[in-house]
């Protein structure tokens, strides 16, 4: 894959803005309207979650949850508002970044610029959908991280001729009884190989999929072996523990947009691991932004875990009890470790290749470095 190495200056300015059906350049968010999650969640069960034991992947991540079958979650309206907010020009001006492993997202532009976006996977009762599913407390990561946007987007033309192509391929499966295989099947990404950098994420569709054929997310099983989730309808969306499993978004055919939110998740307890990385993320970001959030919720983690270990140490100092040095020394160790790994997630911006990403090798499965804390 050619890679290409520039600045987020560069980027922005030089990307075309995405063909999105219906909307112009004046489009622009009439009034603030506010989520209601009687008016604007929709949520359905999904059918079916996998755990991490069902993809060989037994004792890896942060919840035995790996991935859920696709499920109604916000209602029409509600993607209407959102629609609204990320195509807001002034969003796609200031937001907007590339990668080799993704041609147009939206970034960093809640709650700025999407009041209602932010507020939307903020709300108790859909941090509640989102926990249960999980199988772990969770909450959004941090605001740069709500709502990222990926676009998918070509031509009527391009799109009407996908889907000519696909009847033809479909009639001539029926005629030979499908001995040529399934070629309508389209195995190319959208967004190539990679592990997330948070520990989950509830992707989004905002897309009209009525026509469109493929856009499943694959999976890397433990087994060495690839797995498809089907893709998400207008509405529905997918939870995925994506730090510990490596996974790519296939290519769409047949429809002329393709727009997911992606929103990250991390636990809510400072007590449980956080194995998060920047690598994913880093070379599309406005830096100042996400460095200034990512060691602030690091660093209120450490506060929480220090304030309990040292009214522990004062418990049992009240009580005559003698302190155990081992158990201290190696509380001690891990928070060392913890800052170092925060300290090596803050790369200096002169040290950052914008806008490459190096894609994961799909045969070499994530084995995170477990840190177990006390409770």
């Amino acid at each position: 894959m050619a890679t290409t190495t520039m600045t987020t200056e560069q980027i922005a300015p030089n990307r075309a803005k995405p063909i999105i059906q219906g909307v112009n350049g004046k489009r622009k968010a009439e009034h603030l309207i506010h989520f209601d999650p009687d008016k604007h969640l929709s949520f359905s069960p999904p059918p079916e979650i996998w755990t991490m034991e069902d993809l060989g992947l037994k004792g890896v991540g942060v919840s035995p949850v790996g991935v859920s079958q696709p499920f109604q979650l916000f209602s029409e309206e509600a993607v209407e508002h959102f629609r609204t907010e990320i195509l807001n020009p002034e969003v796609m001006e200031k937001c907007r970044f590339q990668s080799n492993l993704a041609p147009c997202q939206l970034r960093g532009y809640s709650p700025k610029y999407a009041p209602f976006i932010y507020d939307a996977w903020n709300n108790p009762e859909t941090l509640a959908i989102i926990s249960k599913i999980a199988g772990v407390d969770v909450i959004p990561v941090i605001n740069h991280e709500i709502g990222h946007v990926n676009f998918s987007v070509k031509s009527e033309a391009e799109a009407k001729a996908e889907v000519d192509d696909i009847n033809r391929a479909k009639s001539t499966y029926e005629s030979d009884e499908g001995i040529s295989g399934c070629p309508w099947e389209d195995d190319k990404p959208v967004v190539g190989w990679h592990n997330d950098s948070y520990p989950f994420v509830c992707v989004l569709m905002l897309s009209d999929c009525t026509n469109m054929v493929g856009g499943e997310t694959a999976l890397m099983t433990g087994h060495g072996e690839m797995m498809k989730v089907r893709g998400p309808q207008r509405g529905c969306a997918v939870v995925l523990q994506g730090r510990y499993i490596t996974h790519q978004a296939l290519r769409a055919l047949g429809a002329q947009e393709r727009i997911t939110m992606v929103t990250s998740f991390r636990p809510r307890s400072p007590y449980l691991p956080d194995d998060t990385v920047l690598d994913t993320v880093r070379p599309i970001s406005n830096l100042n932004d996400l460095y200034t959030e990512f060691a602030s919720y690091r660093l209120e983690m450490l506060e929480e875990r220090t304030r309990k270990q040292l009214k522990t140490l004062r418990e049992f100092q009240q009580a005559s009890k003698k302190t155990n040095v081992s158990r201290l020394k190696n509380f001690l160790s891990e928070q060392e470790e913890f800052i170092r790994r925060t300290n090596e997630e803050l790369v200096e911006e002169d040290k950052v290749a914008f806008g490459y990403m190096a894609e994961a090798d799909p045969t070499e499965m994530y084995k995170p470095k477990r840190i177990k804390l006390d409770e």
